[in-house]
């Protein structure tokens, strides 16, 4: 199996061994050149002899000086034989060595490496608080660890946000079996209650059922919206809304709300998505605005195509919401006062429903707090291909 390590000590090996051929190329070459041919008038040229043959010998047909000229250029060639052998034992070896180098020195590069991977091992989601804090220069395999931390900052938010969405899920379904076993254990304990009492006690009863199928329908839509759209099919926005708005005009009408103006300007806005979804997301937004407002507050929707993008926008009075409190209304059961708190109509999952709704259908998803009090909210839908196509989906919250 070739380990990360070992491909890295082949490719050093490689390396130097093809940087060594290329040098043993280029001195022999430089040496081919500088090996100077001796002058046949040497001193010692007289005194040599050559196959066997004094210069001047009777027997030698060539003269003193081709005589010399040849025995130099001989020994011209074998030293530069000598040398190419030489060069190539070294060569040889130095390529050993190389490999155990690069051996060690992958293993040095690869030491954090390793080191991390052992303690990315040992984190589990009990105790995701761990950070790698490498250390060292801003290179490569700091970056990459300093990633790794980022990420698991965010698995840990997302672990602690789970975890309080379960416990407040948990909480929130048995306050009403908690509050629904009282109501019956006491009309029980009463051996003179009347069928009124009864009748009582059941409606009571089935009030806190009503509230339960409510809240388990909303965690079923939100759990819904964040494992994505299924089905995608184009409709128009005003047409979504238009059944909702007038709702909220006759439960403002019935005097059972504080507010009293409820206007609305819906133009039309295609949109691709899934129906459902896009209702429920109007639905909880009108429901907020009108929940939590103010008596004499005032609600206004609107729909329409803006640069290519279809939205919907519900503003409403209300009390006044700090900048710094916008992301916690977006957080399943977390309500900002105690007065939202009590208020046991809501169920705390409205906006994040609105927000898993806005992200399945990667919606631009705005909140701006209004300066005397209340909301203004908008979600604006990608282009569908009735519009025009191309536009990159975003959510921001």
């Amino acid at each position: 199996m070739w380990t990360i390590r070992l491909r890295l000590t082949a490719l050093y090996g490689a390396l130097f061994l093809a940087a060594g051929a290329v040098l043993l190329v280029v001195t022999y070459a430089l040496a081919a050149g500088a090996l100077p041919w001796q002058d046949a008038r040497s001193p010692l040229g007289p005194q040599i002899r050559i196959r066997g043959v004094l210069p001047g010998d009777p027997g030698d047909p060539s003269t003193p000086e081709e005589l010399l000229g040849e025995s130099l250029a001989e020994q011209r060639d074998r030293q530069l034989a000598d040398l190419l052998a030489a060069s190539a034992v070294a060569l040889g070896v130095m390529a050993v060595l190389s490999i155990a180098l690069g051996w060690l020195m992958a293993g040095r590069v690869l030491r954090p490496l390793h080191t991390m991977t052992v303690t990315v091992r040992s984190i589990s989601a009990r105790d995701l608080h761990r950070r790698l804090d490498a250390g060292g220069p801003p290179d490569e395999l700091k970056e990459l660890a300093d990633t790794f931390d980022g990420l698991l900052g965010d698995l840990q938010g997302a672990f602690e946000a789970q975890r309080r969405f379960v416990a407040n899920a948990s909480h929130e379904l048995r306050t009403p079996l908690t509050y629904q076993r009282a109501v019956v254990e006491v009309a029980l304990a009463d051996p003179d209650a009347s069928v009124e009492d009864l009748r009582a006690t059941c409606e009571r009863v089935l009030d806190g059922s009503r509230r339960q199928e409510q809240l388990i329908e909303a965690l079923l839509t939100l759990a819904r919206s964040e494992r994505g759209l299924g089905r995608r099919a184009e409709f128009d926005l005003a047409e979504v809304a238009e059944p909702l708005l007038a709702r909220c005009r006759a439960e403002a009408s019935a005097g059972g709300r504080r507010v009293e103006s409820v206007a609305g300007s819906l133009n039309t806005a295609p949109v691709l998505g899934d129906e459902a979804l896009v209702a429920r997301l109007v639905a909880n937004l009108l429901d907020n605005a009108v929940r939590h407002n103010v008596p004499g507050g005032r609600v206004a929707v609107a729909t329409g195509v803006e640069n290519g993008w279809s939205f919907v926008r519900v503003t409403n009075s209300g009390p006044v919401v700090q900048p710094d409190q916008v992301a916690l209304l977006f957080e399943p059961f977390r309500r900002l006062d105690e007065a939202r708190l009590s208020d046991r109509e809501g169920l705390g999952v409205g906006l994040s429903i609105v927000a898993a709704v806005a992200a399945a259908h990667g919606a631009a998803l705005g909140v701006v707090p209004r300066p005397e009090g209340g909301l203004d909210v908008r979600v604006a839908f990608a282009p569908s291909p009735v519009t025009r196509a191309g536009v990159p989906h975003a959510v921001v919250v």
